[in-house]
């Protein structure tokens, strides 16, 4: 690991001394370089970024509060490189994850090896509006998953996302535009892989996963592609609306939820698989400063209770299965102030034992360059079944070059 970061900082000490006496035309929020090659062969533009944040957190102890856990942690630490190889018909992305949070995972499925790598991926216009997607990526799974966690409106993603989204994986994707009259667009999203999430390299332990995507856009698109991007930051003079419908299918899966989780394993080292299906419905609409984001999701198996060989069995592994709702608003004032609030509820199998859960987000932000630079805050309160009470606290920055 030490030479791994001892070459990869060596690489860019290089770089920097090549362009030390050099003034770039990029400004900051826009990538820490960006060339072009002189026969325009090839672009690469690289962007680090790192999130770090504080957290305070209160459990209910009888009739009262008790006292506050603290933590403080480099959430996200990452290394983005993107561009076009040959032509920019030809794109790719490369992401690199650093932070403990971003590599964390190792197992028997991926040689127990950190999980350095987020996305690998090449993406490739090959005739009109469609795009052919290969390598390791975001699946086009529910809105909120598929933003950035550069561009979100609140400190971090809702708990509908923690529990159901369906995240990166390896395989191909397919996508496509259809113009549906003026200003009206579809957007066509279908994706083959391997089912098991990102950095497997010890084969493909169950089946294929199948994921398939519509997105409509009635008032056309979004400035700066803000309908994956939270807050209304170039303030829409007009509304825009989008709403997307995900379809996934995850057959034979190993793992409790899909692409994540422990993997299924009998006592006998063999590993129990069922078909897992997951459906999103979301929206996300801006107008003049006012953001909103919708979802809905549910997750549903074959057969929850993972099982020895004998059928009978449990293994003591259970497929998390049930739906969530998340509802989230915000509104930017011409200060670079914002003020968001959320609500997410989440309904659970019987089988699972799992208890309903309802949160409350209020956030406030302050952004200073955009998404790039910004300051937030939120304090949530959640409730697990009626009964038990959390207050947790967060305090965090971002900065993006």
């Amino acid at each position: 690991m030490k030479l791994k970061i001892t070459i990869v900082a060596a690489l860019l000490l290089a770089i920097t001394s090549l362009n030390a006496q050099e003034i770039s035309d990029t400004s900051f929020g826009k990538g820490l370089i960006n060339f072009v090659a002189k026969d325009s062969s090839f672009s690469v533009k690289f962007a680090p970024r790192f999130q770090v944040r504080s957290m305070s957190s209160w459990d209910h102890n009888g009739n009262q509060y008790g006292s506050p856990d603290h933590n403080f942690i480099v959430r996200r630490a990452r290394l983005k490189f993107d561009g076009f190889a040959y032509s920019p018909k030809l794109k790719y992305k490369l992401e690199l994850g650093l932070s403990n949070r971003d590599i964390s995972g190792a197992n028997d499925f991926n040689r127990n090896t950190p999980r350095y790598i987020l996305d690998a991926v090449i993406m490739w216009n090959f005739s009109g509006n469609w795009e052919l997607w290969a390598g390791q990526t975001k699946l086009p799974g529910n809105v909120e998953r598929v933003v950035s966690s550069a561009n979100l409106q609140l400190v971090d993603r809702s708990l509908l996302n923690s529990r159901f989204n369906i995240d990166r994986d390896l395989g191909v994707q397919l996508r496509h535009e259809t113009n549906l009259g003026g200003d009206f667009l579809m957007r066509e999203k279908f994706a083959v892989s391997q089912g098991e999430g990102r950095n497997v390299t010890e084969g493909n332990e169950g089946g294929l996963q199948y994921t398939a995507r519509l997105e409509f856009l009635p008032f056309g698109t979004f400035k700066s592609k803000g309908d994956y991007s939270q807050s209304d930051l170039k303030r829409e003079a007009k509304p825009k609306l989008m709403l997307g419908f995900t379809y996934n299918y995850n057959q034979d899966a190993v793992r409790e939820r899909g692409f994540a989780g422990d993997y299924m394993i009998r006592t006998d080292g063999s590993i129990y698989e069922t078909n897992q299906t997951t459906i999103f419905a979301d929206a996300m609409f801006k107008y003049n400063g006012f953001s909103f984001m919708g979802e809905y999701a549910k997750r549903t198996a074959d057969d929850e209770i993972a099982t020895e060989l004998d059928g009978l069995t449990p293994t003591g592994d259970l497929v998390l299965t049930g739906n969530a709702l998340n509802l989230q608003a915000g509104y930017l004032f011409k200060s670079n102030y914002e003020i968001a609030a959320r609500f997410t509820t989440l309904e659970y199998e019987n089988v699972t034992g799992a208890l309903p859960t309802e949160q409350y987000t209020l956030g406030v932000n302050k952004y200073v360059v955009g998404h790039k630079l910004k300051v937030q805050s939120d304090i949530s309160y959640t409730t697990l079944d009626g009964n038990d009470d959390n207050i947790t606290f967060r305090l965090g920055f971002d900065i993006h070059f």
